[in-house]
């Protein structure tokens, strides 16, 4: 079964995932806050809270794992998550293509009588 043709589908998503490039999981999210000083307009105002403020957040072994982004670096954040996620449907995509590979395998003539010869049943 090793020297059998990979079929052209699931050798081209596996070429796919072969490209490395930056990405990464989590979320970025744009707040305004208030500020500790009382006489600030920050405190009555919504309109005049400070920002915005940009973080990137994930979770890491069961723990929320966040960190403040410059404006740059969130649009370069949301870049890699988009990227992470493409990875991910890729990745369901390659299973998919190679599970029906898997399954034209089990079908086809012969799969039976082969698994039987092994077993010493014919």
């Amino acid at each position: 079964m090793l020297d059998e043709v990979v079929p052209a589908g699931v050798r081209e998503l596996a070429a796919t995932l072969a490209r490395p490039t930056p990405m990464r999981r989590g979320s970025v999210s744009e707040r305004s806050m208030k500020c500790g000083q009382k006489g600030c307009r920050c405190q009555h105002d919504r309109q005049a809270r400070h920002g915005p403020y940009y973080s990137l957040t994930r979770i890491e072994g069961g723990k929320t794992r966040s960190r403040y982004l410059s404006t740059e670096q969130a649009a370069l954040a949301r870049q890699q998550i988009e990227a992470g996620q493409e990875f991910r449907s890729r990745v369901e995509a390659y299973w998919q293509a190679c599970e029906g590979w898997a399954d034209a395998q089990l079908t086809a003539p012969g799969a039976a009588s082969q698994e039987k010869a092994k077993k010493g049943t014919l």
